[in-house]
C-alpha cells in the first residue's frame, strides 16, 4: 500500500498570467514540453516564470520506463521545421538559457541526434547569446550519434542515470547503467569544454549506500553537475513510491555531492533535471 504524501510535497495550484502566455505560445507554434508530457510538479512555477523545457521529436517514446508519464507508442515523423519553431519560442520568451530534451527514438538511425543538432543551430542563428542545455537519451550507445550532438557545442549536456543499477530491470529495463556512464565520459573525451550533468530520482527503493555508489560512479565518469529529486508516481500503473525522502535527507545528499566534487548540486523534493537550469548554469 502506497504511503500518504507528506505535507512538504503538497502544491497549492493557482493560475497565473505567465502560465497562460506560455501555453498560448506553445499552441501557436505547435510545440511540446516535457513539463506537460511528464506531468512535472514544477509546471505552474516554470510556466509562470515564462520558461519551459522543450520536448522535440514527437510525444511518443519507443521505450516504456515504469517511472515516466511520457506515452509509449508509434513514433511520430521527424518534422523539418521543428528547429525553427523552437528557436522562435526561445526568442519570444526572451530566454537566456534554454533546455531541449526529447523522447527516446530507437527507431531512428541516429536516435534523433541530427534533430538535436539542428535545434541547437536554429536557436543560435536566431538567439546568438542564448546558452543551450540538452537532455539527451542514450542513443543506444552509438558514438557517432553522440558526436553529432557534441559537435553542435551545447554549453551543457545532460543525461540522466535516473536510479541505482539494481533497480534498472524493473524501473527502466531497456536502458543500461554502464552505457549511460560511458556516454557521459565520452562527452568529456570529445569536448572537455562541455559541462556534463546527470540526475537521479530517489524514493524508488534504493538504499543510501547504493545512491552514494552512483554519485561516485558519476564523478569517475567526469560528470560535473547533479540533480537529485523525489520520485512521484504519475499514476497507479507506474512504479510505486517506496519512500518519501525528507528535506533534511536531501540536504545531506546535496552536501555529499559537493564533498564528492560536483561543481553544482541541486537536491530537494521538487528538483528535476532542468528545474531552474538557468540559475544553475550561472552558478557553474
Amino acid at each position: 500500500m502506497e504511503q500518504r504524501k507528506p505535507e512538504w510535497l503538497k502544491i497549492k495550484v493557482q493560475a497565473n498570467e505567465g502560465k497562460n502566455d506560455v501555453e498560448r505560445l506553445l499552441r501557436e507554434l505547435a510545440l511540446s514540453t516535457v513539463c506537460k508530457e511528464a506531468r512535472c510538479p514544477n509546471l505552474m512555477e516554470c510556466y509562470g516564470r515564462k520558461t519551459a523545457t522543450f520536448l522535440i521529436l514527437g510525444r511518443n517514446c519507443t521505450r516504456n520506463c515504469r517511472f515516466c508519464n511520457i506515452q509509449n507508442g508509434v513514433p511520430e515523423p521527424v518534422v523539418p521545421d521543428e528547429p525553427q519553431r523552437v528557436a522562435q519560442a526561445v526568442a519570444r520568451l526572451k530566454l537566456d538559457h534554454v533546455v531541449i530534451t526529447s523522447v527516446t527514438r530507437d527507431d531512428l538511425p541516429d536516435g534523433g541526434a541530427g534533430q538535436f543538432a539542428a535545434v541547437i543551430a536554429a536557436i543560435r542563428r536566431l538567439n546568438p547569446d542564448v546558452t543551450v542545455e540538452v537532455l539527451i537519451p542514450d542513443f543506444q550507445g552509438e558514438r557517432a550519434a553522440l558526436q553529432t550532438v557534441v559537435a553542435a557545442e551545447p554549453e551543457v549536456l545532460n543525461h540522466n542515470v535516473e536510479t541505482v543499477p539494481r533497480l534498472y530491470p524493473t524501473v527502466r529495463p531497456e536502458a543500461d547503467y554502464c552505457r549511460s556512464l560511458t556516454l557521459l565520459a565520452r562527452v568529456k573525451e570529445l569536448n572537455p569544454q562541455i559541462l556534463t550533468k546527470s540526475g537521479v530520482m530517489v524514493g524508488l527503493g534504493e538504499t543510501e549506500e547504493e545512491l552514494i555508489a552512483v554519485l561516485k560512479d558519476l564523478r569517475t565518469a567526469g560528470c560535473e553537475a547533479l540533480t537529485i529529486g523525489q520520485y512521484l508516481a504519475p499514476s497507479r500503473h507506474h512504479h510505486r513510491v517506496v519512500a518519501y525522502i525528507t528535506p533534511e535527507q536531501f540536504a545531506r545528499y546535496e552536501k555529499l555531492g559537493q564533498e564528492l566534487g560536483f561543481r553544482h548540486v541541486a537536491a530537494g523534493p521538487f528538483v528535476r533535471s532542468s528545474y531552474r537550469a538557468a540559475e544553475a548554469f550561472a552558478a557553474y
